[in-house]
Parts: structure tokens; C-alpha cells; sequence
């Protein structure tokens, strides 16, 4: 719980730095945004006007123009008044575009020129008017047809043209660059709130997540209380059921070292009287023999002994492979295991390629496919396991049919995986599915060379790793080992 409440602390305080970091982003970039916004503003109001006072500027110096040519030709006064407003606003119009072009230098710097072609051009009107205001008519014609005046309202219409076509341009720049800025702030702004919406469902995410672990916790405190009489049955039974197996395991063992001692004991005694009988034979000490005595002496060395010692034998070498047997399965059980991540599908490969040729042998194929689950354990029990289950398979494969011999495994729970080890063997009967995990003890037709050790010792193996195993079966048709393991053997108690 409280590993719990420093992870939702943590998790909270994260999301709330994510959030103020969101934040004085979109501050920064909107109070940025803004200041370019309204210096492509002010760029954008600045071009206008230079467009503007340039234009009317020009109008000003054309009408002054059109007035003083108007005059000249037809000498009536009314052509004077267009002149006369256009030289009053002259100067007027000037010092406003002065003003309008004073932030920009490339204009700026066009405006000693300009202002001197209007001087030029003020003058030489001024001139030719004052002239035919005094019966002078010819004379100022001829300043005009000069072509001075003409040159200077080129070079002022060329300025003019030149700054309201750069303004022009400068003008439709800014209102795209202000369009830009308009569409970034935009972005920035659905971006922000895409982020806020983002870190509200983060934070949102986590409160719920931090309820439900408190939830499941509250449920687990309760199941585990509630359940806690159930669990002390269950382990009673486990310990029941161990004392059981210590006990049958106890009297198979006894039972089954007993008969070869029996056995010894027996043929012992007949040894013993087979010996009476070749040394009545041999310790004679001179006297005549009965024909009697020997034909037993004859029957007890040719018959009697070599049979004795060849059951003695026997019955010690059983004993020598029932203790050998009891020595594994008691070595296995105090082995330390060594957990490690397995590739549980590779491992099946290895151990099916192991008894190929016997499968090749027998016509009969291995089924290992689909996908296996993930399993951390020990490498060298679920070899010998595997092992054991694939040689069974093969040892009592049916003679009337090739064998298949296939594996599928798959998640059983949240901490289990199942293994199904299946063949269309011989079968065992319904009254030997127990009985086939016990030490010493076989089934069916005893055929095969063995002991009883293999199945009995699978299961000590699987028990250990914290499962278990059991058999489904039918007599004539095969049968199904189905294996039950820890995902994690880590996770189990005292390993």
C-alpha cells in the first residue's frame, strides 16, 4: 500500500510539472507570437502609407502639371486653381511621405532625389507661368518644349512608381507573414490545449488507476480474510497428502526391497542344502557312497547351486537398481534450482530431436507449433521432465498405428501456464492414471524394459517447481499428460 500511495505521489507531481511546463509554453509562445504579430502589424501599416502618401504625391505633382500646361495653352485663369490647391498641398504631401518612410532606409534613402526633381519641377512651372502671366507665352512654351520640366516629372513619376510598387509588394509580404503568424498562434494554441487535454486525461488516468490499486488491495485484505480458514484446509490437505505419499512411498519401498531379500533368504537356505549334499560327497573320510547320495551331490552341483546363485544374483542386482532409483529421485530432491528465462518452445525442439531416430523408426512425427507462453525456471528439471514424457511416449507407442506425439501449451491463470503432452500410444487404463506416478509401479503389459522410476520422478520434478501433473487417458488410444508449472518460478515460496 504504501509502495502504492509513492508511486501515485510521484506520478501526481509529475503530471503537475508536465502541466505548468505546458503552460508557461503556451505563454511564451502566444506573447511571442503576439509581438511578431504586431510587428508585422505595424510593418503592414507602415507600407500602406508609404503607397498611400507616394500615390497622392503623384496626383499632386500630375495635377500641378496638367494645371500649368492647361494655362499656357488656353491662357484662362480657371486653369490656374487645380495648380495653385496642388502647390499648396505639395509640401503637405511631402513631409508625409518623409514621415511614412523615416523606419525604412531603403525608402528613406530615395527622398534627397525625389525632393530635388520637385524642386526642379516646382521651378520650372513656377517660371513658365510667371512668364505667360506676362505676355511671355512663347518664351515659356519654349522652357516647356526644353523638355527640363518633362525630365524631372519622369524622374519623379519613376520614384514614385517605384516606391509604391516596393510599399505594393512590402504590403502583400507583411499580410502573408501576418497570416502565418495568425495560423502559428493557432497551432500553438489547439497544440496547447490538445497538450492540457492530454495531461488532464494523464492525471485523470492515474487518480483512477490509484483508485482501482486501492479497490483491488481492499478486495485482496478481504478475500484473503475471508478466504484464510479455506486456505489453512487447503494446506492441511497438502500436508495430508504428503504424509500420505511419505507413507506409501514408505511401504512400496519396503515392500518392494523386501522380495529380492526374500528371495536371497530362500535360495540361501537351498544353497545351504545343496552344500550338505556335495560335502556328505566330498567329506566322506574314505566310506562307500550310496548312489544316493551321488545323484544329490551330482543334482546340486549341476542344478541346485548354479540356480541359487543365478536367482541371488538377480534379486541383488534388482536391489542394487532400486536403491540406485531411490538415490536419484533423493538427489533431484535436494538439487538447488537455478531459475532462468527459458525459451519454452526451442527447449521442446531440442528434447523432440533427441528421440528422432526412434521416431523415424516408428514412421511417427512430433507436433511442437503454436505459441508458447513465457516461463522463468529451472532449465535442467523441465529437460529431464520433458525428457522422461518424450521416451515414455515413444517406449509404448502403438504397434498397429505411426505415433503422434504433440505439444501445445498455453497461459492457465495469471501465474500458471499448461502443458499438454499428448500421443496415440497404448493407453492406460482408467484404474492405472494414479497409479502410473507412483515409485516401482507400471501398467499395462509389462513389455518394456524400466523400473517405475520414470513418471514417479516427473512428478517429484514438477512438484518441486511449484506444480503438478496428472494423466488423461484412454486404454487402446492414447493418452494426455497434462502439466501444470509457476509462469515465474521466482515467485514461489522458499525458492
Amino acid at each position: 500500500m504504501a509502495a502504492t500511495n509513492i508511486s501515485f505521489a510521484r506520478s501526481t507531481l509529475i503530471m503537475l510539472t508536465v502541466g505548468v511546463l505546458i503552460l508557461l509554453g503556451i505563454v511564451a509562445s502566444t506573447i511571442w507570437l503576439v509581438t511578431e504579430s504586431r510587428q508585422r502589424f505595424d510593418n503592414v501599416v507602415a507600407a500602406r502609407s508609404i503607397r498611400s502618401n507616394s500615390a497622392d504625391l503623384l496626383s499632386t505633382m500630375q495635377d500641378a502639371e496638367t494645371g500649368q500646361r492647361g494655362y499656357l495653352l488656353s491662357q484662362e485663369d480657371s486653369f490656374l486653381n487645380p495648380y495653385k490647391t496642388a502647390l499648396a498641398t505639395l509640401t503637405a504631401r511631402q513631409e508625409a511621405l518623409g514621415r511614412s518612410v523615416k523606419n525604412s532606409p531603403k525608402f528613406a534613402a530615395r527622398l534627397p532625389e525625389l525632393n530635388r526633381l520637385i524642386t526642379l519641377k516646382t521651378e520650372e512651372m513656377n517660371r513658365t507661368l510667371e512668364l505667360a502671366g506676362s505676355g511671355k507665352t512663347a518664351e515659356a512654351i519654349g522652357i516647356v518644349r526644353a523638355g527640363s520640366g518633362q525630365r524631372s516629372m519622369d524622374g519623379i513619376r519613376e520614384l514614385l512608381s517605384a516606391l509604391m510598387v516596393e510599399s505594393e509588394l512590402d504590403l502583400q509580404r507583411g499580410m502573408d507573414e501576418q497570416s502565418s503568424a495568425i495560423a502559428a498562434l493557432q497551432r500553438a494554441t489547439i497544440v496547447g490545449a490538445v497538450a492540457i487535454v492530454a495531461v488532464l486525461g494523464g492525471a485523470i488516468f492515474i487518480i483512477f488507476q490509484h483508485v482501482r490499486d486501492l479497490s483491488t488491495a481492499r478486495r485482496e485484505v478481504e478475500l484473503l480474510n475471508t478466504s484464510l480458514e479455506e486456505r489453512v484446509n487447503e494446506r492441511t490437505e497438502d500436508l495430508i497428502r504428503a504424509n500420505q505419499e511419505i507413507q506409501r512411498f514408505a511401504y512400496i519401498v519396503t515392500h518392494d526391497l523386501r522380495a529380492p531379500l526374500v528371495n536371497i533368504m530362500g535360495f540361501t537356505s537351498e544353497l545351504e542344502t545343496s552344500l550338505k549334499a556335495i560335502q556328505g560327497y566330498i567329506l566322506n573320510d574314505g566310506e562307500p557312497l550310496t548312489e544316493e547320495d551321488a545323484k544329490l551331490a551330482r543334482i546340486a552341483a549341476s542344478e541346485d547351486l548354479p540356480e541359487a546363485i543365478s536367482f541371488i544374483r538377480s534379486s541383488t542386482k534388482k536391489m542394487d537398481g532400486l536403491i540406485n532409483a531411490i538415490l536419484k529421485i533423493s538427489r533431484d530432491g535436494r538439487r538447488e534450482l537455478k531459475p532462468e528465462p527459458i525459451d519454452l518452445k526451442a527447449l521442446l525442439e531440442v528434447s523432440a530431436a533427441s528421440i528422432n531416430h526412434q521416431i523415424a523408426e516408428l514412421d511417427g512425427k512430433v507436433d511442437i507449433s503454436g505459441k508458447m507462453p513465457k516461463i522463468t525456471t529451472d532449465r535442467l528439471s523441465l529437460e529431464q521432465i520433458f525428457g522422461n514424457l518424450f521416451d515414455n511416449a515413444v517406449k509404448y507407442a502403438s504397434p498397429d498405428r505411426p505415433l503422434e506425439l504433440s505439444v501445445r501449451a498455453y497461459n492457465d491463470g495469471y501465474k500458471f501456464i499448461r502443458v499438454d503432452v499428448s500421443d496415440n500410444g497404448r493407453g492406460i487404463s482408467e484404474d492405472d492414471l494414479e497409479r502410473v506416478f507412483e515409485l516401482f509401479r507400471r501398467s499395462g503389459q509389462q513389455d518394456k524394459p524400466g523400473e517405475g522410476i520414470g513418471l514417479a520422478h516427473v512428478r517429484s520434478l514438477i512438484r518441486k517447481l511449484g506444480g503438478d501433473i496428472f494423466v488423461k487417458s484412454t486404454f487402446g488410444k492414447g493418452s494426455t499428460f497434462v502439466l501444470r508449472l509457476p509462469s515465474d518460478l521466482t515467485k514461489v515460496v522458499g525458492v
